[in-house]
């Protein structure tokens, strides 16, 4: 997502703008009423059409006719005023836009004048009336109608397309101007004006990913802005280092690095709105192993429908390019020798199921028996049983190496050692570390590899390269700034860089933790479960307390303070989810709330990126309505637990869940409060407090399984010296 650049001077750039907040353009605006207006044109005009065919109609029918024909010309009026707002601000379109409108309003009133009861006849003699006889002229006006609807939703499509390539190229044209400047005066008044052309790119940008409907492009929108998001920041540091130390080398290799990435994620952007491919692109479902299981597994079917489908040949070739992808598991020096030797086995397992497959099938072609369709049946299942028992190998062994790693390298000790030499100036320690954290990128971009495989989805698998990649270029620009820092150890805007780039590097590795939770939902089928809150109810729509609820535009400040609260929040869910894989019972109610409210939180960090299932403000409150609620039940049951336990134990317990009952209820008086039409402040307030509630969450999940270990080693212990008193009275 493209960054929200804060003022001029300020010294620093921050993160996303928050859909509560973002303002639209005039021309988005119209857009979006042109699609509101089309959708019940459409079904009053399927009403007509498809009417039925009867002449004779009652008074009442007649009536509901003639309103139907009025509603469209109405519709087609408000339609027809939306365009030519939208040709009167593109002149190189109006010509067409007018053309389509014309006809689209010819279209509308030819419609209302067929089903106008004024012009007909008077009624006949067993009182009904004479109507609609020319359906073929109302079906021919109703097909012009949709034909120029359709023409001008094309061209205000078109129209939205120049402008974030118009965008796009202002960007770059600012941004060539920021490689060249060589004072520090000079680039803080270009880097102003490339602050906010970059602000309204992510507008733009925004607003086009929401209105996408194809996930996959949706994906890899959502991966070019993050990118640009990210540089933005890097872009600031990077610079401002070169123009401070001119003559270093590193210096100039980690600005390149930026600039050349912010350029690329630039030009993904303009691919996806215009669908043009780069040549030589290669088909990302093509690398997939799940993907080609699939797919493979789709042809075995049609096979089973229709033996002359595909030839044993093609079948063969298809399963071997699916195993020699598992080479991808087992060639790598990080996977199991046990996960090795499993993968292996059931890849010679699917390459025998196939061959009686094909057997079977053969004798299928020409012996067209009850048996033999049995047979067949038995050998599709066979085989897919085989698939099966590869993805989930697969999966284990990708998901663990994931979570090993990421367990290991939580602390962040390269990076620190890092930080660390660089401010005393030890080249040599700089040599080791650089060395080390190398080693980490690689693994860490072999395991995206394999996650890509098992991802499940194409957004999943979108997701997985654009975390190989960061990995693979952060890398490096940590490298290099590490080194500018080491041979300038007094410079303090060259500690500032580093700290940047070891900020994304966290950052990948907190987002790469969510990717895994999601990987791991596709998989056991719970896909789009983190925001299905179990029993929790549905937001409500016109809540009294948000009718007057309107949004004011938020400056750059606020946009990065939300922003910043939104990452923080985002870091608390992965702590609150990992407290919770820690509990054996995953039924106990304790761990139930904590996930609720863990899953709500994840929605807000999303809100603050402007995605998710929030969309609005209005959406926003009564979602932290519903989480102040889940909040207090939490604290009901700990309340409970507490109860089984000694009396110190207990006051440390319950002194915890008296910090947490206060918050919940300032929230909700937060939410109910109001500000007349402060939303930010509101929010900001709302988001501020939830961040609160989850870091006691957090706190409160350890301590509550501290506690419960605590009791079932003391019941344990006293349950063995019962038995034994038992035994020695027995003897």
């Amino acid at each position: 997502m493209a960054a929200c650049p804060g003022p001029a001077g300020a010294g620093a750039v921050h993160g996303s703008c928050p859909s509560g907040f973002a303002f639209d353009s005039g021309l988005e605006i119209k857009t979006r009423s042109v699609e509101q207006t089309l959708l019940p044109l459409v079904s009053q005009i399927t009403t007509l059409i498809n009417h039925k065919d009867n002449t004779k109609k009652s008074d009442k029918t007649l009536q509901a006719i003639q309103r139907v024909g009025q509603a469209v010309n109405l519709a087609v009026g408000r339609f027809v005023k939306v365009g030519e707002a939208i040709a009167n601000e593109n002149w190189d379109l109006k010509e067409e836009i007018s053309i389509a409108c014309i006809e689209a309003k010819q279209a509308g009133e030819t419609i209302a004048a067929l089903t106008d009861v004024t012009n007909l006849n008077h009624p006949e003699s067993d009182g009904q009336i004479m109507i609609f006889t020319d359906k073929t002229g109302v079906i021919k006006a109703a097909r012009l109608l949709l034909s120029s609807v359709t023409k001008v939703l094309l061209l205000a499509d078109r129209v939205v397309i120049k402008q974030i390539i118009a965008s796009r190229n202002k960007v770059l044209a600012t941004m060539e101007r920021l490689e060249k400047v060589n004072s520090f005066q000079e680039f803080v008044q270009i880097f102003s004006q490339f602050g906010n052309e970059m602000v309204e790119f992510a507008h733009l940008t925004g607003d086009r990913q929401n209105d996408l409907k194809d996930e996959k492009k949706k994906a890899k929108m959502a991966a070019a802005r993050a990118v640009l998001e990210k540089c933005t920041m890097m872009l600031l540091t990077a610079s401002k280092t070169c123009l401070r130390h001119p003559n270093c080398e590193s210096a100039h290799k980690n600005k390149e690095g930026v600039f050349d990435r912010m350029k690329v994620a630039l030009d993904k952007v303009v691919e996806i709105v215009t669908d043009c491919k780069p040549n030589g692109e290669s088909d990302i479902s093509s690398i997939s192993i799940f993907t080609g299981i699939k797919e493979f597994k789709m042809n075995i079917e049609a096979v089973r429908e229709n033996p002359y489908f595909q030839s044993k040949e093609n079948l063969s070739a298809t399963l071997e390019v699916i195993l020699e992808r598992t080479e991808d598991f087992t060639d790598s020096a990080y996977t199991s020798h046990e996960h090795r030797e499993r993968i292996l086995e059931l890849s010679t397992q699917a390459r025998m199921e196939l061959q009686q497959f094909i057997s079977v099938w053969i004798q299928a072609q020409s012996n067209k028996t009850k048996s033999i369709a049995e047979e067949l049946e038995l050998t599709v299942l066979k085989i897919s049983h085989s698939l099966n028992e590869l993805k989930k190998e697969l999966h284990s062994t990708a998901m663990q190496l994931a979570a090993d790693l990421l367990k290991y390298h939580a602390d962040h000790m390269v990076l620190k050692a890092l930080k660390l030499t660089g401010v005393e100036g030890n080249l040599e320690a700089l040599a080791e570390y650089a060395c080390k954290l190398s080693e980490q990128k690689e693994q860490l971009v072999e395991t995206c590899r394999l996650l890509r495989h098992v991802s499940g989805t194409e957004p999943l698998e979108i997701t997985c390269i654009h975390a190989e990649e960061t990995f693979q270029v952060t890398g490096q620009q940590i490298i290099s700034a590490a080194e500018t820092l080491t041979l300038h150890p007094s410079s303090k805007i060259a500690k500032e860089n580093l700290d940047v780039f070891c900020e994304a590097w966290e950052s990948q590795i907190s987002d790469m933790s969510t990717l895994l939770r999601e990987i791991n939902d596709v998989f056991e089928g719970r896909r789009g479960e983190k925001y299905g809150y179990l029993s929790l109810p549905k937001p409500v729509k016109n809540n009294a307390n948000l009718k007057s609820l309107k949004l004011d535009k938020p400056d750059s400040e606020e946009q990065a303070k939300i922003a910043k609260l939104g990452l923080k929040l985002g870091l608390l869910t992965s702590d609150a989810d990992c407290e919770i894989e820690k509990w054996e019972d995953q039924e106990n109610e304790i761990v139930q709330y904590g996930r609720n409210m863990s899953r709500m939180a994840y929605s807000l960090y999303l809100f603050t990126r402007r995605e998710g299932p929030l969309k609005t403000s209005q959406d926003l409150i009564h979602h932290l309505e519903v989480f102040a609620a889940e909040g207090l039940k939490l604290t009901s049951s700990v309340q409970a637990f507490s109860k089984q336990l000694k009396d110190d134990d207990k006051l440390m317990l319950l002194l915890e869940i008296n910090k947490l009952i206060p918050l919940c209820h300032q929230l909700q008086a937060v939410t109910k409060a109001s500000l007349q039409n402060k939303v930010f402040l509101k929010v900001d307030k709302c988001i501020t407090k939830a961040r609160s509630m989850m870091a006691l969450l957090v706190h409160l999940l350890s301590l509550c399984y501290r506690l419960l270990k605590k009791l079932q080693m003391e019941n344990n212990r006293w349950v063995s010296v019962t038995n034994k008193d038992a035994v020695d009275v027995k003897t």
